[in-house]
C-alpha cells in the first residue's frame, strides 16, 4: 500500500507534468539548446569577426518553463513547496536548471550594448532573480530549521525535515508532531546534561547535523553563490548563526552588558557574571569556534574564501561581546576585594585569545589583540594600585594600642595574607609588573625603584622582579611598622616576644607559600630565619639572665675562709625564688602563637635554667639546716621548674602556679 507521503509526491509530479505539457519542448531539450546557445555565445568572444548570434526562440522557452517550476513551488495551491520536499531528481534538475540559467545570464550580459540581446537579458535576469529567491529562502529555512534541532544523546542526530501530507484541497500541511513523540524524560540526569550541553553549542559544528542536512546546505549554498548570490548567502548564513552564537552563550550564563548597567551592579554580582564569562570565553575558544568552522567549511566548501570570510566576522562578533564585558570589568571601582577576579579575567585575555589565529583573518586578530591589551592594561594597572595600596595600609596603621600578650597584629596577617594570596599568581603579576614598567621606561616616566630584600646590604635587588621588588619594599615597610609598635610594650622582654610571634607568622607563610618563597628567594628567608634567631637571644638574655645571675657564687663564698656566707645565700635564695614568681605571673599570660616557636622557646629555656639551678642546689643546699630553713629558702626542685616553664607562653590571664 502507497503511503500518504508517496502518493503526495506523486500528485505533485503529475501536476508539474501537466503544466509542462502544454508547452511544445521538454525541459531537457530546451537545456540541451541552451547549452548550445552558450557555446556560441562564448565562442563569437573569442573570434575577431565573427558576430554574436541572434537570441534563438529556446531561450525564451527556457525561461517560460522555469518559470513554471517557480510557480508550481511558490505558488501552488497557497503553500511554498519546502526543498525538504522535493524528490532527489526534482531537487538535482532545479538546481541545474538554475545554474544554467546562471550561465545564460552572465553570457547575455557580455554582449549589453547589443541592442537585440536587452529584452533577453531582462527576462532571463528576472527568471534567475525569482529563482535565486526561492533558493535563498529555502537556505534560510534550513538554517533556522537547524538553530530547533533536537539532539538525542542516545541515538544521534534526529531527521531535520518533517513528514509531509496533503490537504484535502491538495495543499502541503506538515504533519502533527505527535507522529513524534519525546522520550528526553527518559534519559538519565548525565544525558541531560549532555543535551544541554549540545543545546548550549547552539547546534554547532557538522557533527550535530545530518548528511541530508548539511548535503542540501552545501548544494544551495553553491547554487546562490553560482548564481551571483554571494552577498545574500552570506548575509543569510552570517545573520542565523551569529544568532545561534549568541543563544549558545546565553546558555552558558553570559549575558551582554553595558559598562553603566555593571558599573550599577553589586560586585556580588558581576563576581557570578565573571564566572560565567570565564567559562563561555573558554568555552568559545576552546569548542563553539572550532565546530562552527568545520560546519561553515562544509557548507562553503567550495568557496573557501566565504568560508574564511563568514567565520572570522562570526568569531569576530562573538569576542567583541565578550571584550564589552571586561572592559566593563576593568573600569569598575578598584578594590582589594576585586584583585583575584581581575587577575582570572586578565589570564583569560592573554592565554585564550592567541588560541584564535587560525580561526580570524590577520587584520580582524591584529584589531582584537589591540583592544584586548588595552584592557589588559586597565586591567594590569587596577592590579598595581591594589597591591600598591598595601603599602598605604602599612603606613596608614600608627602605633597604638598594642596586642596583648605580644601575640600577631591583625596588620601582619592582613598584609602576609594579602602577599600569599598575591602570589598564587606570581607569573601573571610578574608579566603585568614587568610590562607596566616597560610602558613607563618607554613614556619617560622612570625605571627601577632600587631596594635591598635581605636588608643585608648584599645588593640582590637586581635578581628580583618589578613585582618581587614591590612585595619585598612591602615587606620592608611592615618590618618597620612593627618595630615601632615594639616600642609601646613596657617590659623589653614583650617587646621580643611580639617580635618573635609576628617574623615567625611572617617566616612560615613565606616559607609554605611557592609563589612567595621563590618570589622573594632564599636569601630573604635566611635574613629573616637570622633575625628571628637574634630576638630568641635578646629575649632569654633579657629575661632570663636576670634570673641566672641569682644563681652567680660571686660573693657568695669567703676568700680567706672558703667557706659560704649563708646570709648572701639565703639572698640570693629568696631573689631567684621573687624572679621566677614574677616571670611566671607575668609570661604566663603572655601568647606565643605558634606552636612549634612555643616548644622551642620552653625547652631552650629549661637547658638555660635547670641544670644550672639544680647544679645550685647540689652544690649549696647542704648549706641549710635540714627541715624548715631548707624549705623556706629552696622553694623549688629542678622538676618543678620544668613544670612551670611549660606553663609559659599559653595565654592564661596568670600563672597557674599557686
Amino acid at each position: 500500500m502507497k503511503t500518504q507521503n508517496e502518493d503526495d509526491k506523486k500528485d505533485h509530479h503529475a501536476d508539474h507534468q501537466q503544466a509542462s505539457s502544454r508547452l511544445p519542448p521538454d525541459l531537457l531539450k530546451v537545456s540541451q539548446d541552451i547549452d548550445h546557445y552558450i557555446f556560441n555565445l562564448w565562442s563569437s568572444r573569442s573570434g575577431a569577426d565573427s558576430k554574436p548570434p541572434d537570441v534563438p526562440i529556446c531561450v525564451e522557452q527556457f525561461a517560460v518553463l522555469l518559470e513554471e517550476i517557480i510557480d508550481d513551488y511558490t505558488r501552488t495551491r497557497g503553500h511554498p513547496l519546502k526543498w525538504s520536499q522535493l524528490r532527489d531528481d526534482e531537487a538535482a534538475t532545479f538546481l541545474e536548471s538554475t545554474n544554467r540559467i546562471s550561465k545564460l545570464s552572465k553570457s547575455l550580459c557580455h554582449f549589453s550594448s547589443e541592442y537585440k540581446y536587452a529584452y533577453s537579458i531582462s527576462r532571463i535576469g528576472g527568471v534567475l532573480q525569482r529563482a535565486m529567491s526561492y533558493l535563498e529562502d529555502e537556505f534560510k529555512s534550513y538554517l533556522d530549521d537547524c538553530k530547533a534541532l533536537k539532539i538525542n544523546p542516545d541515538t544521534g542526530p534526529a531527521k531535520q525535515h518533517s513528514i509531509v501530507k496533503r490537504d484535502d484541497d491538495g495543499g502541503h500541511v506538515p504533519e502533527d508532531q505527535e507522529a513524534a513523540p519525546d522520550h528526553s524524560n527518559h534519559h538519565s540526569n548525565h544525558n541531560k546534561e549532555l543535551l544541554e550541553t549540545n543545546k548550549a553549542a547552539g547546534a554547532g559544528g557538522s557533527g550535530c547535523y545530518s548528511e541530508e542536512i548539511m548535503s542540501n546546505l552545501n548544494k544551495l549554498a553553491k547554487a546562490l553563490m553560482f548564481g551571483g548570490y554571494e552577498a545574500e548567502c552570506w548575509h543569510a548564513y552570517f545573520v542565523a548563526r551569529r544568532n545561534v552564537m549568541e543563544d549558545s552563550l546565553s546558555r552558558m550564563g553570559f549575558e551582554r552588558r553595558s559598562i553603566d548597567e555593571v558599573q550599577k551592579t553589586s560586585w556580588e554580582c558581576v563576581e557570578r557574571e565573571i564566572v560565567a564569562w570565564l567559562r563561555t570565553f573558554k568555552y568559545c575558544t576552546t569548542e563553539l569556534f572550532t565546530s562552527e568552522r568545520k560546519l561553515t567549511a562544509t557548507v562553503f566548501s567550495d568557496h573557501p574564501s566565504m568560508s574564511e570570510s563568514i567565520i572570522s566576522d562570526l568569531c569576530r562578533f562573538t569576542v567583541i561581546q565578550l571584550l564589552h564585558f571586561s572592559n566593563a570589568v576593568a573600569v569598575t571601582k578598584r578594590s582589594p576585594d576585586k584583585l583575584y577576579k581581575f587577575l582570572d579575567v586578565y589570564e583569560a585575555l592573554r592565554d585564550l585569545l592567541p588560541s584564535m589565529d587560525t580561526l580570524l583573518r590577520p587584520q580582524c586578530m591584529e584589531e582584537l589583540k589591540a583592544e584586548t591589551l588595552i584592557t589588559r592594561c586597565r586591567l594590569g594597572e587596577m592590579m598595581i594600585n591594589i597591591i600598591q595600596e598595601l603599602e598605604i595600609t602599612i603606613n596608614a596603621d600608627p602605633p597604638k594600642n598594642p596586642v596583648p600578650g605580644g601575640g600577631v597584629h591583625p596588620l601582619t596577617r592582613y598584609a602576609v595574607t594579602t602577599i600569599e594570596n598575591a602570589c598564587c599568581y606570581k607569573e601573571t603579576l610578574d608579566q603585568v609588573f614587568l610590562e607596566h614598567l616597560q610602558f613607563q621606561q618607554q613614556s619617560g616616566g622612570g625605571g627601577e625603584v632600587e631596594v635591598d630584600p635581605t636588608g643585608s646590604g648584599a645588593g640582590e635587588s637586581h635578581h628580583l622582579s618589578p613585582f618581587g621588588m614591590q612585595i619585598a619594599r612591602a615587606m620592608e615597610l611592615l618590618d618597620a611598622n612593627l618595630e615601632a609598635k615594639s616600642k609601646l610594650y613596657k617590659d623589653p622582654s614583650l617587646s621580643m616576644i611580639f617580635m618573635m610571634n609576628n617574623g615567625r607568622h611572617i617566616l612560615q607563610k613565606v616559607k609554605e607559600s611557592p609563589g612567595a618563597s621563590s618570589l622573594l628567594g632564599s636569601a630573604w628567608i635566611k635574613k629573616r630565619s637570622s633575625d628571628l634567631r637574634q630576638y630568641h637571644k635578646n629575649y632569654q638574655r633579657e629575661t632570663w639572665g636576670r634570673l641566672m645571675q641569682c644563681l652567680s657564687v660571686e660573693g657568695l663564698i669567703s676568700s680567706s675562709t672558703g667557706k659560704v656566707h649563708k646570709p648572701v645565700l639565703k639572698e640570693k635564695f629568696k631573689s631567684f625564688n621573687a624572679v621566677f614568681d614574677d616571670i611566671h605571673k607575668t609570661q604566663a599570660s603572655w601568647v606565643i602563637s605558634d606552636e612549634q616557636l612555643q616548644s622551642e622557646l620552653r625547652v631552650s629555656i629549661t637547658n638555660m635554667v635547670v641544670p644550672a639551678y639544680r647544679s645550685f642546689i647540689a652544690r649549696f643546699s647542704q648549706t641549710f639546716t635540714p627541715g624548715r630553713q631548707t624549705e623556706k629558702y629552696i622553694k623549688y626542685q629542678g622538676e618543678d621548674l620544668e613544670k612551670y616553664i611549660d606553663e609559659l607562653f599559653d595565654g592564661s590571664a596568670a600563672g597557674k602556679k599557686k
